[in-house]
């Protein structure tokens, strides 16, 4: 099979029009969809092709890649799809769904004659936009060829997991990947809310660390957002870091793990979102911590 394939990208926010960049740039047919078509029109200027609705945007694809909100948006937007898609093109599923989901979509593949892959990736904006995510992968070996430029197009690096894609074993990965991020977050967040309430300049804490085994580039990074109040764009929302860490959570209750970090981390993300701050980048969960501001 030839490298240059027919590429449909149902959900072109954040990572998704990244994604659908890097793949016309390397000289893929892209057809890209989203609910609110205005957020894909910016990509036909990377020549992709705006789709109408999921069925028009599959059409004739070799690849669906999927990166929408949850297992369930995956699941509507498919059906849609589903009058349109090609029997044997091959299900690129990257919306981080959670593995309750994970099987319900490998058997609509199955249905529909798709050859599944579960691949979620890893990364935020910037990584996305530069084609540097990592890709986490489960899927039939026989469709590997079609998948891997997909895969080299938007990754650095694929990371196989598995042969099959409902065994989720690859979200279960990314699943493991994103608690540490989220703790991190949050961590990260707290430790500057309670730097503010002692009157203690962040500086001289990342003095007391520099150099050792507690200091770490996320960290200053992710600080100095907060620091410099620059949490727009964001690399990666409130909102959809929220929704992630309830994915974990519930992961964990259901293989007898209690995840007190992960779920008190939903907690703040969610009063942070109801503060205004579910489209800033997840760091803003810092503002939770305080008390809100009294009603004018």
């Amino acid at each position: 099979m030839t490298d240059q394939l027919t590429v449909s990208v149902l959900g072109t926010g954040i990572m998704g029009a990244a994604m659908a960049r890097n793949l016309a740039r390397a000289g893929h047919t892209v057809h890209a969809w989203n609910r609110t078509r205005a957020k894909a029109e910016p990509l036909t200027a990377d020549g992709a092709r705006v789709a109408d609705d999921p069925a028009e945007a599959v059409r004739d694809a070799d690849v669906v890649l999927t990166m929408l909100y949850d297992g369930a948006a995956a699941a509507d937007v498919m059906r849609e799809a589903a009058p349109a898609l090609r029997r044997g093109a091959a299900w690129v599923q990257s919306t981080t769904a959670g593995l309750d989901a994970v099987p319900g979509l490998a058997a609509f593949a199955h249905e529909h004659g798709l050859l599944f892959y579960d691949a979620p990736v890893l990364g935020t904006r910037q990584p996305a936009e530069a084609g540097q995510l990592t890709v986490l992968a489960a899927g039939p070996a026989e469709g590997r060829a079609t998948v891997t430029p997909v895969f080299d197009a938007v990754g650095a690096r694929t990371v196989w997991t598995g042969e099959d894609g409902s065994a989720a074993t690859a979200t279960r990965l990314k699943l493991v990947a994103n608690s540490w991020v989220i703790a991190a977050t949050a961590a990260t967040g707290e430790t500057l809310a309670l730097a503010k309430a002692l009157g203690v300049d962040p500086a001289g804490f990342f003095d007391i660390i520099a150099g050792g085994p507690l200091d770490m580039g996320y960290l200053h990074t992710k600080a100095a957002m907060v620091l410099d109040d620059k949490l727009t764009p964001p690399q990666f929302t409130v909102a959809t870091a929220e929704k992630d860490a309830r994915l974990i959570v519930a992961a964990g209750e259901g293989h007898g793990v209690r995840l007190d970090v992960a779920a008190a981390s939903a907690e703040r993300l969610a009063r942070a979102a109801a503060r205004g701050h579910a489209d800033e980048d997840m760091v803003a969960a810092y503002f939770a911590s305080f008390p809100e501001e009294p009603a004018s």
